[in-house]
């Protein structure tokens, strides 16, 4: 007799990035010089988690804390939410690794606590801020948003935290400030990082009028709870009208800039990914179609939608070409 046992997170045949894709993302990582030996060393070099923080274990108090939300909105048209078991063990977080399992297996070394946030740059207020002082000035929010990934899979989440623009307000970025820079968390000991992918830290940016944009969002949590190591922990951003790997995680520092900064994917592969990065199912990827995604949990894949399903942030981009400024 068969005897089937179901594993404890299991991923549908439709949540698995589709095989182009993944073959694609091997040669590209292959062409910056990362073969499998130098991913197996990295991995033989990290030492096990501890029994208490391996799979399975007793969250601490922080992780599973219930976040008290002031607010709530429906921003993703009433589309189910994606469960949370696939969002926090189906996900992209290169420093802790390239699989898509990878973030929720290595995730516990990351240290929440003391963190603080940096915010300078082309500003009359410049300060930091820790992230507890954050949960105290600003009321939650929780707020459903589409997240589609450049790779061609998609989730729908409760993110909370509060809206991104009020926030930078009160640092009162100057007239010369056109853009905002972002910066994670890098320190070698907390994350494997992986070999050498990327270089790190990782950076992202956004013009100044899209920070501002209302839909632009800081989340320290989701589910209404504190945020997962592995998603991002203790701060995250998220734009939902642009692809994923541009909501950066596990932010340190903010700055405002005069000049568009340099963002981590499109200094390793400008070709590949533009500054924008715009869901735009018109301009493919130039190794695959974004004209069709796989959301989490359904078998079939279902098209695009322009800015992901955001038309009001369209004005941002008149006049733009969009099939340039990707």
């Amino acid at each position: 007799m068969l005897i089937q046992i179901k594993p404890p997170f299991p991923i549908s045949s439709s949540e698995i990035t589709p095989e182009p894709v993944y073959r694609d993302r091997r040669r590209f990582l292959a062409r910056m010089g990362l073969s499998a030996f130098g991913l197996a060393c990295a991995a033989c070099g990290r030492a096990d988690p501890p029994a208490s923080q391996a799979s399975g274990r007793t969250a601490t108090a922080e992780e599973s804390r219930t976040l008290s939300i002031a607010t709530r909105t429906d921003r993703a048209g009433g589309e189910a939410v994606t469960p949370m078991d696939s969002v926090t063990h189906y996900n992209n977080f290169y420093e802790y690794g390239t699989g898509k399992g990878d973030p929720a297996a290595n995730a516990w070394r990351l240290k929440t606590r003391p963190w603080t946030v940096r915010v300078e740059g082309e500003c009359e207020a410049p300060g930091t801020l820790d992230i507890d002082d954050l949960f105290k000035r600003y009321p939650l929010e929780e707020r459903i948003y589409r997240h589609r990934c450049v790779e061609g899979w998609s989730i729908v989440v409760p993110w909370d935290g509060f809206a991104l623009g009020p926030f930078l307000q009160r640092f009162k970025p100057t007239s010369r400030a056109k853009y905002v820079a972002f910066v994670s968390l890098y320190d070698p000991q907390q994350m494997p990082q992986a070999g050498n992918i990327l270089p790190w830290p990782y950076r992202e940016g956004l013009r100044i009028d899209e920070a501002m944009h209302p839909l632009s969002f800081l989340s320290v949590g989701m589910y209404g709870k504190v945020m997962p190591k592995q998603d991002g922990a203790p701060l995250r951003l998220t734009v939902p009208w642009k692809y994923g790997f541009k909501s950066i995680k596990s932010i340190v520092k903010i700055e405002f800039t005069e000049r568009m900064p340099p963002t981590t994917w499109n200094v390793v592969a400008s070709d590949e990914y533009g500054f924008y990065s715009n869901v735009n199912p018109s301009v493919d990827h130039p190794r695959w179609s974004q004209k069709t995604e796989r959301r989490l949990g359904e078998l079939f894949r279902r098209p695009t939608l322009m800015f992901n399903g955001y038309p009001e942030v369209a004005p941002l981009y008149a006049g733009l070409d969009l099939r340039t400024y990707f």
